[in-house]
């Protein structure tokens, strides 16, 4: 098994790497297998899997609509091991700030080590309106580089409780997330790269970027963060975009634009010809992106394997991997 920085550094031939979705509370774990198994036939370097904190959901009972926090999409760990253990594939799992103390946190990263998975990417979460109670004599994190902060201290063998006797050191290699069009939080994009300096300071090793349609704002989201002294590996994040719905949650849950070619194109075509041409508008981004001189792509593909494997007949056809 490897780090992603060294599955980059050591690449003889373009990477493609893919992030998943655990299934729903009390879901079929079945369909999720058959999607690993139709992706492991690529050979990617890492699958990133995500993590889920607990949220606020609105239920109709006998006593009426009644509030209720609820974990929906547990599982990350298990996934994490099947496969690394199975398939002999790096694992990457996503570790959250959002509704967890790091006393869990650090309970999950043991966990994470005693199964040889030493990939991690530290992000903060979304917002899901449920706001954890943190109990007495324990504590948070508030934001990803201070998820960044503690997962480097275990690294040097320092953990929450004091005075360990023979402490190991813990050996993770740290992702963190970055806004090619900037975090929807942040007043503009140069605070937001900041923002991403600070994680890259405190120990992170890479960058993987938010989805984004138009590979000039990539190219030029790297230059910026160059220009800012951030020098570590940028992993450019891509979607095939899929049916005409995309048009519009995309933009909505992500805040990102979509180029008016592709838009114009989908909105025209029917909707059994919006999946190809979702595929060729990401072939032909990644195309571009490995002609300069990008070693690695990572796509979002939560739990359909149908674009992918559409997509990589893709690009053997247009000799883009071989």
């Amino acid at each position: 098994m490897a780090k992603v920085i060294e599955h980059l550094s050591n690449a003889k031939e373009p990477l493609i790497s893919f992030e998943l979705i655990p299934p729903k509370r009390g879901g079929d774990i079945k369909s999720l297998l058959a999607v690993i198994e139709d992706i492991v036939k690529y050979k990617p370097p890492f699958i990133d899997i995500t993590s889920h904190s607990a949220e606020v959901v609105y239920e109709e009972t006998t006593k009426g609509i009644q509030k209720k926090i609820k974990r929906k999409r547990p599982g990350t760990l298990g996934i994490c091991a099947l496969i690394q253990n199975k398939y002999n594939i790096d694992a990457v799992p996503h570790i959250l700030t959002q509704g967890f103390t790091r006393e869990e946190t650090e309970d999950f990263l043991i966990e994470l080590s005693y199964l040889g998975i030493e990939n991690v990417l530290a992000i903060r979460g979304d917002d899901t309106g449920f706001q954890k109670p943190i109990p007495e004599g324990k504590s948070a994190n508030k934001h990803a580089v201070d998820l960044v902060k503690q997962i480097v201290s275990m690294n040097h063998g320092k953990y929450l409780e004091e005075n360990l006797l023979d402490a190991r050191p813990s050996d993770f290699c740290i992702g963190v997330s970055g806004y090619p069009e900037k975090h929807y939080e942040a007043p503009n994009l140069k605070t937001d790269i900041k923002f991403v300096k600070d994680k890259i300071d405190a120990g992170a090793d890479y960058v993987v970027t938010q989805m984004f349609f138009d590979n000039k704002v990539y190219f030029n989201y790297v230059d910026f963060c160059q220009h800012e002294g951030i020098n570590v590996p940028i992993i450019p994040g891509l979607k095939i975009l899929t049916n005409k719905s995309h048009l519009i949650s995309i933009p909505k849950n992500f805040y990102i634009n979509l180029p008016q070619e592709l838009v114009d194109e989908v909105y025209s075509a029917r909707p059994e010809q919006v999946l190809d041409i979702g595929v060729e508008w990401a072939a032909n981004q990644v195309q571009d992106l490995l002609n300069k001189n990008v070693k690695s792509v990572h796509f979002y593909i939560m739990q359909n394997s149908l674009p992918v494997i559409k997509l990589m007949e893709r690009l053997k056809q247009k000799k883009v991997i071989g």
